[in-house]
C-alpha cells in the first residue's frame, strides 16, 4: 500500500467523527434510561388500571375524583374511593392530607395496587386550587364524555 491509500479522505474523517458521536449519544441515552428506570411512574385512571391489569406492587399514579361520601378518616389513616365516573378504586392512605383534599375534588395519588385490588397510597398530590384538574384526568374525562368544566362532582 502506498502512503496515499492509507490516509482517510475528509469525507471519511467526518463520517468517523459523526459515527463516534452517535455511539456516545446512544450510550448516554442508555445510561440515562438505566438510571431513571426506578423513577418512572405512570399515570392511570381507575378504568385503565382494570383494563390494563396493572401488576400488584408496581408504583403508579392514580388520578380521578374523590367520590362523595366515601372519605373516612381515623387519625392519620384515610380511606376513600377514587373514581373516573365508570370505575372506582378503593384507596388507603396513612399520613396527613393536603388542606385542599375534599370529596368531589380531583386528586392524584402515588402508590401501588395491592394483591387485594385496592390502592395503597404513599403520597397524595392534591396540592392545587379548587379549579385545578390534572391534564391526564381532563383528557380521560373528555374522552369518556364526562368532562364538566366547572369541576362539579360526577
Amino acid at each position: 500500500m502506498t502512503q496515499k491509500q492509507k490516509r482517510l479522505t475528509r469525507k471519511q474523517k467526518r463520517l468517523a467523527v459523526i459515527a463516534g458521536l452517535g455511539v456516545i449519544l446512544i450510550a448516554a441515552g442508555g445510561f440515562l434510561a438505566w438510571a431513571l428506570r426506578g423513577q418512572v411512574v405512570f399515570f392511570y385512571s381507575p378504568s385503565e388500571i382494570h383494563e390494563r391489569a396493572v401488576a400488584a406492587g408496581t408504583p403508579i399514579r392514580l388520578g380521578g375524583l374523590v367520590k362523595e361520601g366515601t372519605w373516612k378518616r381515623v387519625g392519620e389513616t384515610s380511606d376513600f374511593v377514587v373514581t373516573d365516573g365508570q370505575t372506582e378504586m378503593a384507596t388507603h392512605y396513612v399520613g396527613l392530607l393536603p388542606d385542599l383534599f375534599r370529596e368531589g375534588q380531583g386528586v392524584v395519588v402515588e402508590g401501588s395496587v395491592t394483591p387485594q385490588g385496592t390502592f395503597a397510597a404513599t403520597n397524595v398530590l392534591a396540592k392545587h386550587d379548587e379549579n385545578y384538574m390534572p391534564k391526564q384526568l381532563v383528557d380521560e374525562l373528555k374522552k369518556r364524555g364526562e368532562w364538566q368544566r366547572d369541576g362539579a362532582p360526577l
